[in-house]
């Protein structure tokens, strides 16, 4: 009986511990990807995965605290629970589920190519052989690129963060590059650094590397701040916040994609 007794404290010792209160989360992003993440002149983190996270936490009445990461590491360091969520627009894909769970999806996440205006180049291996095509250490587009392009003859160049693949394209030493498509559009070929840039084919899809939309990350032993994330977003989009936030930043329905 009481081996019996001594099983049931413990038992609900462990729900009590799982059952996390959440006062403060910590947010983790890589915040090189305007208009979705980046830093301002002042150093403030700014955008519109910064505008809707400031929602959904006072959705979920927390604080939430930024914490930068280089992409390439970012799921490595939430499993060390350097921080609780990473909102950083990430791709769902079933590798990364083997290692960290999602929330519901946060909006659609295209990838395309880009190169100089005019270049004949296709996001096709047969166009690309003997040319160099710079990704983003981490991202679903290396992956895509490293699967189906480097086997066959390209050239495929992962940097540390996006931005140093977008000055390596503007100095010439690559001849195109792979990233989220919206990213892409407005953080550089609206830009005055996409000056004589365009894009370079259609989109490029494949479930399997690019994965299927984007959604905050989660460590596996956390079901319950997923919850909160999942109510939260659900809450959002219910009373209009969602659209009311993607306005401000899109011409077109970030989260069905254009």
């Amino acid at each position: 009986m009481k081996k019996f007794a001594v099983c049931v404290a413990l038992a609900l010792l462990a729900g009590s511990a799982a059952a996390r209160e959440w006062h403060t989360v910590r947010i983790g992003v890589d915040a090189s990807y305007p208009p979705f993440e980046s830093k301002a002149p002042n150093g403030e983190i700014v955008g519109f995965d910064v505008d809707l996270t400031k929602a959904l936490c006072a959705r979920m009445n927390v604080k939430c605290v930024w914490v930068q990461s280089d992409l390439d590491g970012i799921i490595g360091a939430l499993k060390a629970r350097k921080f609780d969520a990473i909102v950083s627009s990430l791709s769902v894909t079933d590798q990364r589920r083997q290692q960290i769970d999602y929330s519901d999806k946060m909006f659609d996440a295209p990838a395309r190519m880009i190169a100089k205006t005019g270049s004949p180049l296709l996001p096709t291996a047969a166009s690309l052989k003997g040319k160099n095509v710079g990704v983003e250490q981490g991202s679903t587009q290396e992956a895509y690129a490293k699967a189906y392009w480097a086997p066959k003859g390209i050239n495929v160049v992962s940097y540390q963060n996006q931005d140093q693949v977008y000055q390596d394209l503007m100095s010439g030493r690559l001849d195109a590059t792979l990233q989220d498509e919206v990213q892409a559009d407005f953080g550089f070929l609206k830009t005055a650094r996409g000056k004589g840039f365009a894009w370079a084919g259609p989109a490029v899809e494949d479930p399997k590397t690019i994965g299927d939309g984007t959604a905050i990350g989660l460590s596996k032993q956390d079901p319950e701040l997923k919850a909160k994330f999942n109510a939260a977003l659900a809450a959002i989009h219910k009373d209009g916040t969602f659209d009311r936030i993607a306005k401000q930043y899109f011409d077109f329905d970030i989260y069905k994609g254009k």
